[in-house]
């Protein structure tokens, strides 16, 4: 009787070794492209939200989004921002229910888009004649000043090329 074959020790842990190299080759290629999909969404976000912003004062006599009723004299608040964006409203600011009549604006969101970086759609709303932050904090999905009509991401770091997040 002839005895079977069977792996040896040495042989197994070999084959361990081999699949760990190819491990240590590929989960860097893995995460690289992650951080790329995240970068590209936050630019293709960026764009969005700026594209509805010029839309939106446009057409609302040129008041920004984020101020409520649109008296680009109160205080811009994130909710006001949001129902703008995702609501139906008129030519003063003011929104409604998708439909209801003599509210012919919008929506031009479905829903705020979330920050690929920290997964927040929150917004930072800065006020009139207050400056932006010079540093983001990372506490805010977007960071919003109306009266400038500039909206950033409230990501800190950088990209692969040194950009940083917040200068998209």
């Amino acid at each position: 009787m002839k005895g079977a074959r069977a792996f040896t020790l040495v042989e197994i842990l070999i084959v361990v070794v081999l699949l760990a190299i190819l491990a240590a080759i590929v989960l860097p290629n893995v995460s690289k492209g992650t951080a790329m999909a995240k970068e590209s969404a936050l630019a293709s976000d960026l764009s969005l939200l700026r594209r509805f912003m010029v839309l939106y004062k446009s057409q609302h006599q040129e008041v920004s989004p984020g101020y409520p009723n649109g008296d680009a004299g109160a205080v811009p608040t994130d909710q006001a921002f949001r129902d703008q964006a995702t609501l139906s409203s008129n030519t003063n600011g003011q929104t409604a229910a998708i439909g209801t009549p003599g509210f012919k604006y919008g929506p031009y969101l479905s829903k705020m888009p979330r920050n690929p970086f920290n997964n927040l759609d929150t917004i930072e709303m800065v006020g009139n004649g207050a400056d932006f932050p010079i540093v983001p904090d990372g506490v805010h999905g977007w960071i919003c000043q109306p009266e400038s009509g500039e909206i950033r991401a409230d990501s800190p770091g950088t990209n692969s090329g040194g950009v940083a997040y917040y200068d998209y």
